[in-house]
């Protein structure tokens, strides 16, 4: 049974359901491509021992203004770039079918014959995968070998778009010879960064631009080697269990032993907000004092953490009316939105303090 809506009596139209917008058609998604090669025409090129055929629309889709994908670095294997060039030549002007092309045009020759083969001595497993991306496919890294390679010869064959995509994937860590694939936004919150991974592994957390600091591109035969981020020094399980609380998901402590080791490893990779969290501690509320206090033991109080609120209830003050007894607050720093007055917890029956005139210690 259909019902029609009212207003006032009178019966309206039916909305429609919005409709998201349709996809782009193919015609569309090809004319974004810059005309830079020929787009139907089939360029050969030689990846270590495998041949390759790519269209010149597919050369020239990861790029807004040049052509990404075989740009100067190959000038000095192939001698391509002429001399009486500036040193600072665009990488259109240096590209090595762009040049063929535009002297094929030039001289009246035949583009079949006029276009010759691209050597370039790279992985053809990668570069495989580094053409199912200029053709429009997702490729998505395997394992942290595979991540490297990928993340190294985009750079070499300036492939924007790709190198976007791989600084938005995530990471593949080894930890104690056990692979992690982590998301890399758990390691930029606020309390646990920086961290050991992004000051450790920069080459991954960096910007685009800054990737390789100092290095010369012009005339570079290959990028740097680059290893897949790896710590073999830690505990796997241990590292698992930090990642699942990081998540947001809770552990259970199983005893102190095991929060020492969580801990231990909290520091080393300088997660200091879940640090934090991990201390033992407990939070009150004094119903004599009416007064929220938290109890934490001495070695695990931080400077940063410590405020004096005074007691405006004591009787003893200065002539000008500064109160001189206070209460010591404490907020885990990272963790807690208000402090609460410290309450000192020690292992031992007995301890001691020692007054000095700038501090005091216990």
């Amino acid at each position: 049974m259909s019902v029609a809506n009212t207003v006032n009596g009178k019966p309206q139209p039916q909305q429609r359901p919005s409709r998201s917008p349709a996809p782009p058609r193919d015609e569309e998604a090809v004319s974004k491509i810059p005309n830079l090669l020929p787009h139907e025409r089939v360029f050969p090129i030689q990846i270590g021992s495998e041949l390759f055929k790519l269209s010149g629309a597919s050369i020239s889709s990861d790029g807004a203004s040049t052509i990404p994908a075989f740009p100067a670095n190959v000038k000095p294997i192939l001698d391509i770039r002429r001399k009486d060039r500036p040193r600072a030549a665009t990488t259109r002007d240096t590209s090595y079918f762009y040049c063929q092309v535009k002297k094929a045009k030039e001289t009246g020759e035949d583009l079949t014959s006029a276009i010759r083969t691209l050597y370039i001595d790279r992985d053809p497993k990668t570069f495989a995968d580094i053409s199912l991306h200029l053709q429009g496919y997702h490729v998505k890294p395997r394992d942290g070998t595979h991540f490297v390679r990928l993340f190294a010869d985009a750079q070499f064959y300036s492939l924007p778009k790709l190198i976007s995509q791989l600084y938005e994937e995530s990471i593949f860590i080894s930890i104690g010879h056990r692979e992690f694939q982590i998301p890399r936004d758990i390691f930029t919150d606020p309390g646990n960064s920086p961290n050991f991974f992004s000051l450790g592994f920069a080459v991954f957390f960096s910007n685009p631009e800054d990737l390789f600091p100092g290095l010369d591109r012009e005339g570079l035969l290959r990028p740097p080697s680059i290893l897949p981020p790896s710590v073999a020094n830690r505990s796997a399980d241990t590292f698992a269990e930090i990642l699942h609380l990081l998540r947001g998901y809770p552990v259970t402590i199983r005893n102190e032993s095991h929060r020492a080791e969580l801990l231990r490893d909290c520091r080393y990779f300088n997660f200091k907000g879940l640090e934090q969290k991990l201390i033992p501690h407990n939070i009150s509320y004094n119903q004599s004092r009416r007064r929220e206090e938290i109890v934490l033991r001495l070695e695990d109080i931080l400077k940063s953490g410590i405020s004096v609120a005074a007691d405006a209830s004591s009787a003893i003050s200065s002539p000008s009316g500064d109160h001189f007894a206070g209460w010591v607050n404490y907020a885990r720093p990272y963790v807690d939105d208000r402090a609460a007055e410290l309450v000192l917890e020690i292992g031992g029956e007995s301890t001691r303090l020692h007054f000095q005139p700038s501090s005091i210690r216990a």
